[in-house]
């Protein structure tokens, strides 16, 4: 039975003109350089979307409407493990000022695998893309 620290996290992709939002963590945060969704973690008494809505404020100087709710993911990183809540979202109000992140970039769904992505965030991009494929038809 593992003791490891679980952490809870909410995380944003966000899209806007067909292009999604990818965050490159600085090289001072945990997990430095690496590309992740933006969000952070929630705190005691804190739903999931609330969490998403203050954090995005925060890192990024941006309101966001909650959209959908993808499939939550845990990763068992070496010293804690992480339980992922991504929410697709789209940019209500703001401009980007990167509070916390070394850059931003908008790339095509198809471009996102391109990405060194932090490990908890690469089964987030592959059921996003999942997503999209299976609403493009509906």
């Amino acid at each position: 039975m593992s003791s490891m620290k679980n952490i809870q996290v909410a995380c944003a992709i966000i899209e806007h003109n067909g292009r999604v939002l990818a965050a490159q963590r600085s090289e001072f945060m945990s997990l430095p350089l690496k590309w992740e969704f933006p969000g952070g973690k929630i705190d005691d008494g804190e739903n999931p979307e609330e969490c998403l809505i203050r954090e995005l404020t925060e890192e990024l100087n941006i309101n966001v409407a909650v959209e959908f709710l993808l499939p939550p993911v845990n990763h068992d990183y070496t010293n804690f493990s992480v339980m992922l809540h991504p929410f697709i979202c789209t940019i209500v109000s703001g401009k980007i000022i990167l509070h916390e992140h070394k850059a931003i970039v908008w790339l095509s769904p198809q471009e996102l695998t391109s990405l060194d992505w932090a490990a908890a965030d690469i089964p987030v991009v592959f059921a996003y893309l999942e997503n999209l494929k299976r609403n493009v038809f509906q």
